[in-house]
Order: structure tokens, then C-alpha cells, then sequence
């Protein structure tokens, strides 16, 4: 007789219990993450448009403006969705596409490709 067992789920801990709190949550949550979608673009097409941005130090603000985009665009919908549909629980196939797919992987694996050819 094997020892085995399989997981269907991971549970997730509630920032909140009340209802009022996961909404207030929610908003809190949209309005972060929608005031750091327009700073980092912002700061991604001033660094595109502008000519004499183009230096190493902006190229690197560049990179981690896009890095940090890529995090907030995976992350945080989930977390809104769960506490606005109050879910606690994710899927392990949601968990490797989050951790192995995210955009921060292919912002890497493309910065260093770039950078290799200097």
C-alpha cells in the first residue's frame, strides 16, 4: 500500500470576514492598482516618446515599469476577484500559471536576450 494523496485546491486566508471589509478591500485594491497602471504607463511611453530618454538608466526604469505592470495585471484581478466574490480557494493549475507564466518571466527571459546582444 502507497502512501499518495493529490491536492484539488489551496486554500486562501481572508484579508477580511465582514462583507463591508471585503468591499471596502476590493475598492482599495481597484484603486491601487489602477493608479499604478497609469503611473507605470506613464512612465512607459514617456520613456518610449522622448528621444533623449533613451539612455541606460531610463532603459532599466523602462524594464522595471513594464516588470511591475506585468505584476499588478496578474495578481491583483485575482485577489479583487476573491475578495469581491468572497472565494477562498485556487486551483494548483492557477497557482503554476501564476508563478511559472507571469509576465515578469518573459520581461526577464527578453532583458536578458537584449542585454546579451550589447
Amino acid at each position: 500500500m502507497s502512501n499518495s494523496s493529490s491536492i484539488s485546491h489551496f486554500l486562501l486566508l481572508a484579508l477580511a470576514d465582514t462583507r463591508q471589509l471585503q468591499l471596502l478591500h476590493f475598492c482599495l485594491f481597484l484603486g491601487i492598482s489602477l493608479a499604478a497602471l497609469l503611473g507605470n504607463g506613464l512612465i512607459i511611453s514617456a520613456v518610449a516618446c522622448g528621444h533623449h530618454l533613451h539612455t541606460p538608466m531610463f532603459f532599466f526604469l523602462l524594464n522595471l515599469a513594464l516588470t511591475d505592470l506585468g505584476s499588478i495585471c496578474t495578481t491583483v484581478p485575482k485577489a479583487m476577484h476573491n475578495s469581491f466574490w468572497d472565494t477562498r480557494h485556487i486551483s494548483p493549475k492557477d497557482v503554476l500559471h501564476r508563478t511559472v507564466s507571469t509576465p515578469q518571466n518573459h520581461i526577464y527571459y527578453s532583458m536578458k536576450i537584449h542585454l546579451d546582444c550589447f
